[in-house]
């Protein structure tokens, strides 16, 4: 192609194209089709006839759900706070009862809902729904917290874009402390919004905002250092780790149980889930598991102080090149030149 405008731009649609077709198989390969896969659910009851009734639900669900019995009701509140069910049917009184953490998720409550709603009406009785574990009123659907970490993502990996490509020039060191000051400002913008804005959090703030450090600076340490590879590339690199595979598997809409194996399998270890999920642990079930989905974010964070260390080792090698009387020398002008498309790829 003779007009090298025309070439450039086309090469630049690229990275839209690419973004479309990532999103669109991210977004409808997680979301268009949920359908419970082995929902763990319990029926309460003693005797033959609860277990034959567990049974009668399980053969009419196929692997659906996950169905086990359950002695007391007590015992079906404590494996719904330490998250080991998603349900709990209890026979016996004057009408069932379906037991319910809604706190862990919506979508999830309502599928639980549909599930043994029927059963009920079989029985010729009114299903009695108790939540055990509600959200606070100003986040009555729970999801609140799935659209705190798109905020807190999107100001993390725009602030790549920044640091990573018009903080080129600059010393990796320099770099490093941009991405702790960066990460430290979204995750104060997280905690506000969380706390006194939308009072998503009505405790353990301070404890949300240290999990939001920790997820913003595991962002912008592994985007920063992927920049030096990637370059003008890095924006779509960190859409792709942190948009479409992270929100889509971060259980903040549906949980793994009612998604297909490959999103399910990521919400085991992704940097989303583990905020996610951390935050309902907190916010929510008196601090169950907290601690795995720490160490997920931790693990994060390491992950990127060994791409940004990796990654000086990288420029310092091409430092040493370029001082060869042969190797030209990239100019400051073309290095703002490219600086500037990369944020403006990042801010469309």
């Amino acid at each position: 192609m003779r007009n090298p405008a025309l070439r450039h731009v086309l090469t630049m649609m690229l990275t839209p194209i690419l973004m479309c077709v990532g999103m669109g198989l991210a977004y409808l390969g997680a979301f268009s089709s949920p359908e419970p896969h082995h929902m763990p659910v319990a029926v309460v009851g003693s005797g033959p006839q609860a277990k034959v009734f567990a049974q009668t639900v399980k053969d009419r669900a196929g692997d659906k759900l996950d169905v086990r019995t359950l002695d007391d009701r007590s015992a079906a509140i404590d494996r719904l706070m330490t998250r080991d069910i998603d349900g709990a049917y209890v026979l016996g009184g004057k009408a069932p009862e379906l037991i319910v953490a809604g706190a862990g998720s919506d979508t999830t409550v309502s599928v639980v809902e549909k599930v043994f709603t029927p059963v009920a009406a079989r029985q010729g009785l009114p299903l009695t729904v108790t939540d055990v574990a509600p959200t606070v009123d100003d986040d009555p659907t729970g999801q609140g917290l799935f659209f705190l970490l798109v905020a807190v993502s999107i100001g993390s990996y725009a602030s790549v874009a920044v640091i990573g490509g018009a903080g080129a020039v600059l010393r990796m060191r320099t770099r490093a402390l941009l991405v702790v000051a960066a990460s430290g400002v979204v995750s104060l913008i997280g905690a506000a919004f969380a706390g006194p804005v939308f009072h998503l959090a009505h405790q353990h703030l301070w404890g949300l905002w240290a999990m939001t450090w920790l997820y913003s600076a595991g962002i912008l340490f592994i985007g920063v250092g992927l920049h030096t590879f990637l370059k003008k590339w890095t924006t779509l690199g960190v859409m792709v780790l942190f948009v479409m595979l992270n929100f889509t598997s971060s259980g903040g809409i549906f949980r793994p149980d009612v998604q297909n194996g490959f999103f399910a399998a990521l919400h085991g270890f992704w940097n989303g889930a583990g905020y996610v999920e951390g935050a309902r642990s907190l916010l929510y079930f008196d601090s169950y598991d907290l601690a795995r989905n720490v160490w997920t974010l931790v693990a994060w964070l390491a992950a990127g102080l060994v791409v940004i260390g990796v990654a000086k080792l990288a420029e310092s090698r091409q430092e040493r090149a370029l001082t060869a009387p042969a190797a030209p020398a990239r100019s400051e002008a073309e290095l703002t030149a490219e600086a500037d498309e990369e944020a403006e790829q990042a801010v469309a």
